[in-house]
């Protein structure tokens, strides 16, 4: 293995880490040894390996990237510059600004009784016990080099916490703003904990301000436990100079029901991890995500669901739509367990390439020990339809219009699986958009115009 882009990250730790804890908590510093020793041991994903054939992990953390170990405050009041403009979306807003929880003003919306919004330094010490239970055991330190790079320098990060029965009617919307003049680093992390018979939902959307090269190697770790109600929506519109590490982890008790959308309009080089533990009885998981890719944009996307028990369902439906000479990936795998009897998994994975430059690998897997199972995985990659475009043209739609049209009726269905209607409504214009090459960025927001 290749220690270069390694070695910079195990001498930073190994000079900072007294600055690294002393600027943190410790819950967060209580995982950082085992993490540096993991990331010690692992180092990065190489090609070689059968999930990371067509992203260079090395390659992308190789460059000397800033990081703000000292926390520093970012001169921008993200309030005064952002403004989300869903029309009757009425969401609870909050900001992490590169890797920090932006503390200085929050949202004035009431929220129900004990339930936490807010940064993850912070919950840390108001809630050491619930924090201590969750933080780190959802995100396995020991399969994966990034998440334990990410748990051996996080620093802060954001927490929803919705204790037992406690319903949040209104979405929680998180924005995730880079904002720097030199290229930086940042190591974001994301706990989302509802607890039994609980109801929350959280919109990430992630936005670059400046023309810098920007790296961020996130984990995000959702706790669902019984009969909760569970809602993650992801909308990536950062820059082309953006590089995204996402690793997400789910866990699932007994009649918990979870729908995690992730929706890519804007990027640099992208790659989504999503892990989904299924492990109680009649757990329910809708695992969703569509982008659309131009220019040189990369996303690579990774999916593994265990089905540990028996009566669960899962349900995957992943799209693609690529333009010039972007890159896309896709590799899933739904592994169902001895004993997990009457499990429903499916697996759907569909792309359209405008271009005999683009490229697009897929790989759908199942793997099954049980009996008495209903499991299917399909894959097609493809062009438009040209007998449908002829057929728009003949009713007097142009060429480019008539291929804008079919590729949003395409996407419609990923963005159909959110359970938000406002941000169901919103997501499909903007979707329109950006096949209209109108959306650069999410209009109403001032950092984005």
């Amino acid at each position: 293995m290749s220690m270069k882009a390694e070695q910079q990250y195990i001498d930073l730790f190994s000079q900072c880490e007294d600055l690294i804890c002393r600027k943190s908590a410790p819950v967060l510093n209580a995982l950082r040894a085992e993490a540096f020793a993991d990331f010690e041991q692992l180092g990065f994903p190489s090609l070689k390996g059968e999930d990371y054939k067509y992203t260079d992990v090395a390659r992308a953390f190789a460059p000397n990237y800033g990081l703000n170990l000292n926390r520093l405050e970012i001169p921008v009041n993200p309030y005064d510059v952002f403004r989300c403009d869903v029309p009757n979306l009425s969401t609870s807003l909050y900001f992490v600004v590169n890797d920090m929880f932006y503390n200085k003003a929050l949202p004035k919306a009431h929220l129900p009784e004990g339930v936490y919004a807010g940064g993850l330094a912070d919950f840390t010490q108001a809630y050491p016990e619930v924090a201590a239970r969750y933080y780190g055991k959802a995100a396995s330190l020991a399969k994966n080099g990034m998440v334990a790079l990410n748990t051996m320098l996080v620093q802060d990060g954001f927490v929803l916490y919705v204790p037992k029965g406690v319903m949040v009617e209104r979405p929680i919307q998180l924005v995730n703003i880079f904002r720097s003049d030199v290229d930086t680093m940042a190591n974001r992390r994301i706990l989302f904990i509802v607890e039994e018979n609980a109801e929350a939902k959280l919109l990430v959307c992630d936005h670059s301000i400046d023309d810098v090269k920007f790296l961020a190697n996130q984990v995000i770790e959702i706790f669902a436990e019984a009969n909760a109600r569970v809602d993650y929506y992801d909308l990536e519109e950062s820059s082309v100079s953006t590089t995204r590490f996402s690793s997400l982890y789910v866990k699932q008790a007994a009649g918990s029901n979870v729908v995690v959308n992730g929706i890519t309009l804007t990027n640099g080089l992208t790659r989504n991890n999503y892990h989904v533990s299924l492990e109680g009885e009649g757990a329910e998981v809708s695992l969703c995500g569509m982008s659309v890719l131009d220019r040189e944009q990369q996303l690579d996307t990774y999916s593994h669901v265990t089905h540990h028990v028996p009566r669960c369902t899962c349900n995957e439906l992943f799209k693609n739509v690529l333009n010039d000479h972007a890159i896309g990936a896709f590799s899933g795998r739904i592994l169902v367990k001895q004993g997990a009897d009457k499990t429903s998994a499916y697996q759907t994975n569909r792309n359209l390439c405008a271009t005999r430059e683009c490229r697009m690998y897929s790989k759908p897997q199942l793997e099954i020990y049980a009996d008495d199972v209903k499991c299917s995985h399909g894959m097609t990659t493809g062009q438009l339809d040209e007998n449908a475009l002829f057929y728009m043209q003949s009713r007097g739609i142009s060429r480019k219009e008539a291929r804008m049209l079919l590729s949003v009726a395409f996407t419609s269905d990923v963005i159909d699986h959110i359970r938000v209607e406002a941000l169901k409504d919103r997501l499909h214009k903007l979707v329109e958009k950006r096949f209209r090459g109108e959306l650069a960025k999410c209009a109403g927001c001032r950092i984005c115009k």
